[in-house]
């Protein structure tokens, strides 16, 4: 109860009724304004726009694409500028290292721990290759593109955008900018299979931009993956099968992330909307259902069917990630933002 008195004293419900331009103007005079509460039902989020921010000189970012938490409850930011790859936080925002400057085309983010270390999975669509590394940035192998499996002419063909690793260590590419496949491997990245493919069939994709391995059903985990050109999230077995999608209707999603028994999405843009910086978050729960779009319309189905999404508020500028740590709090990422560091959602 004292929860939702605050939610209701905060200005929570007037948020949801601003117009574009009363909201801009109430943020171009307060930029780091406490009081801006944005999302729906049980998901809403107090926006920290001071988050992160660094000395653009001593630290830039260019297109900051995705972050991950680690084991030691650090933030950990890939931007694809080539002074600083990664950018690792604590969770007040205080810098704590950088490293990386061979990613030009750093893309896709996945930590996976192994016998208690952490280690990262970074894709490079410039480079044309997955590269596995430690936390301080050694590189422990890159992988190039499959061309044992036929689908490449070429490597400028495999331009990967994400990965997501199981328990036994297998892990799956996307090749969200390229031929549109998904390639499993081995964990020491000896090739499994492959599926997918560009196309609109059920097993194909348009832009598979992101992956992630949902285990939230310990008797049938399976496959996320995005179809964002197509407002589509489609499930898929792990041996590659094509399972059911779950339409996402006016929203180009990046990657799943599961967190709990929910997942979340960054959402580039709106599908229709007028101007093209037109992004917002989504949160659905374990039946697939969204919940909670935070900088958007509320949820509303019709027949059973997910109405048409859209952008309320103009506060983010292409959301292309979000983490969320373990108090549920959110941290996003924005790709060409105009060098922008990221936003922090705090759960209210």
């Amino acid at each position: 109860m004292r929860r939702r008195k605050f939610l209701k004293q905060s200005g929570c419900a007037a948020m949801g009724i601003l117009t574009l331009p009363a909201y801009q103007s109430a943020f171009a005079a307060n930029p780091y304004n406490d009081d801006v509460i944005i999302g729906h039902g049980d998901y809403r989020y107090k926006v920290d726009m001071n988050w992160g921010n660094l000395d653009p000189l001593l630290t830039p970012v260019k297109d900051c694409h995705e972050m991950v938490q680690d084991a030691k409850g650090r933030i950990v930011l890939l931007t694809n500028h080539t002074k600083n790859n990664v950018i690792i936080y604590d969770k007040s925002g205080k810098l704590l290292e950088t490293w990386g400057t061979e990613y030009p085309g750093a893309h896709g983010l996945t930590l996976v721990n192994e016998n208690g270390e952490d280690f990262l999975f970074i894709t490079d669509y410039e480079r044309h290759q997955v590269i596995k590394t430690t936390l301080k940035g050694k590189v422990v192998f890159t992988l190039d593109y499959p061309k044992e499996t036929g689908k490449y002419d070429s490597a400028e063909a495999f331009k990967p955008t994400e990965t997501t690793v199981i328990e036994n260590g297998d892990f799956y590419v996307a090749d969200g900018y390229g031929n549109q496949y998904i390639t499993q491997y081995n964990h020491r990245g000896e090739l499994l299979r492959i599926f997918g493919g560009k196309g609109t069939e059920d097993g194909q994709f348009l832009n598979a931009h992101g992956i992630c391995y949902d285990h939230r059903d310990p008797q049938q985990p399976c496959l996320l993956i995005s179809a964002r050109a197509q407002n589509k999230l489609k499930r898929f077995s792990l041996d590659g099968d094509y399972l059911s999608t779950i339409e996402v209707p006016g929203a180009l999603i990046c990657r799943p992330v599961i967190h709990g028994k929910n997942s979340y999405f960054a959402v580039l843009k709106s599908a229709t909307a007028s101007h093209p910086d037109s992004g917002f978050l989504l949160i659905m729960n374990d039946k697939n259902e969204v919940v909670s779009c935070p900088g958007a319309t509320a949820p509303t189905y019709t027949n059973n069917r997910l109405d048409e999404l859209y952008q309320t508020i103009r506060l983010f500028q292409y959301p292309h990630d979000v983490c969320v740590d373990e108090d549920e709090n959110l941290y996003v990422a924005q790709w060409n933002s105009g060098n922008t560091y990221p936003i922090k959602l705090t759960r209210v």
